[in-house]
């Protein structure tokens, strides 16, 4: 059975750096710190019961585009995402360089 998005209009105070988020259907992250919540077994259908935070591990740069990596700080699952544009470019860039930094 192919997923199917499920879009979910909500807001949310950020459990890492206390952000009030604006959700807007696709906001899966926080904008300021980049963590998220693992809330989904399929992009928005809020299934998961592991409800653990989703630590940043990886960003890359791909096609003019930012994609983060997350890892489960309780459970282990390994998901990405794709950047929204009003999320800090500064924490995007600062993830992105150390990645390069333990590469060399």
């Amino acid at each position: 059975m192919a997923r199917k998005f499920q879009r979910h209009i909500e807001d949310f105070k950020c459990s890492n750096c206390g952000v009030l988020v604006e959700g807007n259907g696709y906001t899966d992250h926080c904008p300021e710190c980049l963590e998220g919540m693992h809330v989904d077994n399929n992009p928005g259908d809020r299934a998961s019961e592991c409800h653990g935070t989703m630590k940043v591990v990886q960003v890359e740069y791909k096609s003019g585009n930012f994609i983060i990596y997350y890892k489960c700080k309780k459970c282990g699952i390994k998901k990405r995402f794709m950047a929204a544009q009003n999320d800090n470019k500064e924490a995007l860039m600062a993830v992105f360089e150390k990645n390069i930094k333990a590469k060399i």
